[in-house]
């Protein structure tokens, strides 16, 4: 008998990159392990030898989606420049040419089966997060003064987290990234109701 192969290598990185663009365009629910094993140029053997699973592939792929395109607020300046500077920044990344449109995190399992719960729960659970890096930021601002004591941090966060997340769906439905920058601009404009003094009842 002939000696037994060895496996075939391959680049992981590359493979996990072909896998995250997969999950990105066409959702978990819509990503068949055939999908993921012609982009990925691996059997599926190999798949599973490497990741274990469609599952963990995808939540691989995620963190490698938001180590590469995902963007934070930026440091060294006034929160209102940082928030505004976040939503532009994402705006051009969700329109970008040279992959899927709008943002992975958001698009990826909006709706599952009951079977794939627990891959919704892990993308609310990142989105959540975001979010809750827009508060500490906020927090910070009113400690630092750079934001009012009574300034209305909870709404800060559902209105400009909303814009964010809306802007990924319109970039997946066709808007271009002038329709996203007018969408900032009318939101920023809106900043003094939840950041500046806020009047008394009465």
């Amino acid at each position: 008998m002939s000696p037994r192969g060895r496996p075939r290598a391959f680049d992981r990185d590359a493979a996990l990159d072909q896998a995250m663009y997969v999950f990105w365009e066409r959702g978990y629910e819509g990503t068949s392990l055939s999908d993921l094993t012609a982009a990925m140029g691996i059997g599926s053997p190999s798949l599973y030898a490497a990741f274990r699973g469609k599952e963990p592939l995808f939540r691989e792929a995620v963190e490698r989606y938001r180590e590469r395109f995902a963007h934070h607020l930026p440091e060294g300046t006034a929160v209102r420049e940082a928030l505004e500077t976040w939503l532009r920044d994402s705006a051009r990344e969700f329109v970008a040419s040279d992959h899927p449109r709008g943002c992975m995190v958001v698009l990826a399992a909006v709706n599952c089966t009951e079977q794939n719960r627990p891959v919704q729960d892990f993308l609310a659970e990142k989105r959540r997060g975001n979010l809750t890096e827009l508060e500490e930021r906020l927090r910070h601002a009113v400690a630092e003064g750079d934001l009012p004591g009574d300034a209305d941090i909870a709404g800060i966060v559902r209105f400009y987290g909303t814009i964010l997340h809306g802007m990924s769906i319109q970039a997946r439905d066709g808007a271009e990234l002038a329709d996203l920058e007018a969408v900032i601009d009318t939101a920023m404009s809106l900043w003094p109701r939840f950041a500046g003094k806020r009047t008394a009842p009465g």
